[in-house]
């Protein structure tokens, strides 16, 4: 017997990204096709932007025929699965909400495990947390009593992910992501989208009105940061990861006054102001900071923006 017929080969990996077209997806389908290759990567949304790159197939998440389709058609072996309707939006069809993150993600589940997937990417959220929840540092595990449909079915498909890995031995690998702050598009409907609009305010107008309270404490990441936990975290082998419902993620966590300060440091004449909308309630029932010690043991994460570094770099970018 020779040395290669002792080990059977992977097969190359063909993703599948849904929602690829959302804020996190357009950045996390570049950057897997830098890794992989561009046609190795397969982005799917229900709609298509002036700068999606090919290869891309209009996807709606509840039509599980065509994504059966896409899944035999493209010969697809791993999936991200980022389509959802965000929190604040969420809030305003509660019913279309549950049904697209929670139906859309079981349908992700049950293909994967039926074509013998790979690996499969949930992203969760701190939207998961709620008043049971303490604040301050917030372990990996913790009650969750989610304020949000946008929470209640991120917790919810926390649970279905850690069963599809019991039951079935699926790899599914799942990140609490915090607020995302990045460059490269504009925010669609969460209660973190402060921390991204207050950037193109401050040049293009020199003053912002935040929808949430000055002191309000939220845990926020830069992209580049999102990105890079997601692809380290699909790429450790799979006896790294302890946890199958979903990893505690953190870089920092900041109010309206702090990020407002320090893009002072470099607009000066920058100036802010508050009126606080639904957003506030939803942000005050959320952690303030994070405790992700377990995904810095099991897999070595660790962020490399703080919030001036950050700014800095958000800054450069949109001028």
């Amino acid at each position: 017997m020779t040395n290669q017929s002792k080990h059977i080969m992977k097969p190359e990996p063909k993703i599948l990204v849904t929602g690829a077209n959302g804020q996190i997806g357009r950045v996390l389908t570049e950057e897997l096709r830098i890794k992989y290759g561009t046609n190795a990567v397969l982005a799917t949304d229900i709609t298509k932007l002036s700068v999606t790159v090919e290869p891309f197939e209009f996807l709606d998440i509840l039509n599980v025929q065509r994504l059966r389709e896409i899944i035999i058609d493209h010969g697809i072996n791993q999936i991200y699965h980022l389509a959802a309707i965000l929190s604040a939006n969420g809030e305003w069809n509660p019913l279309k909400t549950w049904n697209i993150n929670l139906n859309g993600l079981l349908s992700v589940l049950d293909l994967a495990r039926e074509f013998n997937m790979q690996k499969v990417f949930f992203p969760s959220t701190i939207a998961v947390f709620g008043t049971t929840t303490p604040r301050i540092n917030t372990a990996q595990d913790v009650p969750l009593l989610p304020s949000t449909v946008y929470g209640i079915s991120k917790a919810t498909g926390e649970l279905w992910c850690n069963y599809y890995f019991k039951r079935y031995g699926l790899d599914v690998r799942s990140l609490r992501y915090p607020g995302i702050i990045g460059w490269q598009s504009l925010p669609a409907g969460g209660t973190t989208d402060y921390a991204v609009e207050i950037f193109h305010a401050a040049l293009k107008d020199k003053q912002y009105t935040c929808f949430l309270k000055e002191d309000t404490r939220l845990p926020m990441m830069y992209m580049d940061d999102a990105i890079k936990a997601t692809i380290d975290l699909m790429e450790v082998p799979s006896e790294h990861i302890s946890i199958r419902y979903s990893y505690n993620l953190a870089a920092m966590s900041f109010t309206p006054a702090e990020i407002a300060a320090e893009i002072q440091n470099h607009i000066p004449e920058f100036s802010i102001s508050y009126d606080p909308d639904f957003r506030q309630d939803i942000a005050a029932s959320w952690s303030e900071t994070i405790d992700d010690s377990v995904a810095r043991k099991d897999w070595n994460w660790a962020p490399n923006y703080d919030l001036a570094s950050m700014t800095k770099d958000m800054l450069d970018h949109l001028k």
